[in-house]
């Protein structure tokens, strides 16, 4: 790898944050049953015509004018391909003309990563082939359809060739879903397909210009397949080149096994026959339009990292965390309610890493805090009324209150102490001699035999004071 360079950009497809698809009233809803949302213009049918969902334009300009995009005409094209996720036989997207242009995106490092374009287009259905391996048609015995999923609005963001290792391609995603959950204009959840991943990849000898021929890993569905999808094509192009070969231009598919297959040539802009959309007309937002949506832009993720950073204490690489795990605005709102910085950003990062945890009530936490500073809890103690608070949102004091929780007295906590030392006689030789390491033996008692209610610190303190 030394004598290479890596080329990626990525294509990303957003679903948008509507209550109905791009082009009818159908609801633009994940997970219920199989083409139960669907209208006419969903299913292609005769007579149907498309209404532009002034929602969806709003969120993509949203999108556009946090990545420094500038918002320009637009217009609609169809783009023709047969394949039964796309009842029409054609997408309505845009070509030649997008909504947004020349933005970039700053990683958390520094790095600048050039943004190419964001277009609006529909998206396609959902095919799911019985049989065959890996839910590929190869092998399949049958192909079911759901066209729940067709017409929903996308935004596909295409970045330049600007990312050069596979972790600034995933720190790229990271801060691309951070701004996108910050706006509110998507759900970005990878998992559940609302945010997927195209990756062009390509090498070329340090110090050249050049762009080589690049292949294209479709649907990466997690920030771990997109680094090892990524790091395994450029291998594979490598070891190419150095036996006197030359990758091809195609489309490939990334298996969970460790590497990537072929699936097509790739296709080039006159395969798909683009035409305008009779249908619909140019796109032209006016300034004021563009004003307004500028107006309501919230405070995105580098300034939320500044803030955080500056107001809590933390390094840049903590408040990254908070911020992707969408918890900013609850360290933010505990602070100002009195919680310490350092604690509220240490619970975030190690104990707030579950669903729901943005939902919890700030002064409840500020609270908890509290109650953990004093003493009234101990760490093992804050973190279990921590997970009942954000299952239950009730408030810590009653939730201590149901489970027992008591501070221990200061007497009963050095006999268990005392009982430890006696119990652990080598352990303790070693912890007198300067082996710190072996702490842990005592403190794992006292804990197992205060079942959980004993306070760590004090623990620590009584076991220096013993060692003299």
């Amino acid at each position: 790898m030394s004598e290479w360079e890596i080329v990626v950009g990525l294509e990303v497809h957003v679903e948008l944050a509507t209550n109905t698809k791009l082009f009818s009233h159908a609801p633009n809803r994940f997970g219920d049953e199989p083409n139960t949302n669907v209208t006419p213009v969903c299913l292609g049918l005769p007579g149907s015509l498309p209404v532009l969902n002034r929602r969806a334009v709003e969120l993509a300009m949203t999108i556009g004018l946090a990545l420094g995009c500038e918002i320009q005409p637009s217009v609609f094209h169809r783009k023709n391909y047969f394949y039964p996720d796309m009842p029409k036989d054609y997408q309505v997207s845009q070509y030649d003309q997008p909504i947004c242009i020349n933005g970039a995106l700053d990683l958390p490092n520094g790095t600048r990563i050039g943004i190419e374009r964001a277009h609006l287009e529909e998206d396609a259905g959902k095919t799911t082939h019985i049989g065959g391996e890996d839910g590929r048609i190869h092998g399949a015995s049958q192909a079911l359809v759901d066209y729940n999923r067709a017409g929903v609005p996308l935004l596909e963001v295409v970045s330049r060739p600007d990312i050069r290792s596979a972790e600034d391609a995933r720190a790229y995603v990271e801060e691309l879903r951070a701004i996108l959950i910050a706006t509110e204009a998507s759900e970005a959840r990878l998992e559940e397909g609302s945010m997927r991943v195209d990756a062009n990849v390509s090498v070329r000898p340090f110090g050249s210009d050049e762009l080589r021929t690049r292949c294209e890993i479709k649907n990466l569905n997690s920030l771990r397949s997109l680094h090892r999808a990524i790091s395994y094509e450029a291998e594979r192009h490598i070891g190419l080149y150095e036996a006197g070969e030359a990758p091809q231009l195609e489309t490939r598919h990334w298996s969970e096994e460790g590497r990537t297959h072929t699936l097509r040539s790739k296709e080039e802009a006159n395969d798909y026959r683009y035409f305008p959309e009779p249908d619909l007309v140019l796109l032209d937002p006016d300034t004021d339009w563009i004003q307004q949506i500028a107006a309501g832009m919230p405070e995105l993720p580098a300034e939320q990292r500044k803030r955080l950073a500056d107001s809590a204490g933390v390094d840049l690489e903590t408040a990254a965390t908070i911020v992707n795990r969408g918890l900013s605005s609850l360290i933010f709102a505990a602070i100002d309610a009195g919680a310490d910085a350092q604690r509220a950003t240490t619970h975030a990062v190690q104990n707030l890493a579950i669903d729901g945890a943005a939902g919890l009530d700030a002064e409840h936490f500020a609270a908890l805090i509290a109650m953990e500073k004093s003493g009234v809890l101990t760490a093992t103690q804050t973190k279990q009324v921590l997970s009942e608070m954000v299952d239950t949102g009730l408030d810590p004091t009653s939730i201590a209150q149901t489970r027992g929780f008591e501070a221990m007295e200061s007497n009963e906590l050095e006999i268990l102490v005392d009982r430890a030392i006696t119990e652990n006689p080598e352990a303790w030789v070693k912890f007198c001699e300067g082996e710190d390491k072996v702490q842990g033996v005592f403190v794992g008692a006292v804990m197992k035999a205060s079942k959980g209610q004993a306070d760590g610190k004090a623990v620590n303190s009584i076991l220096r004071q013993r060692k003299g």
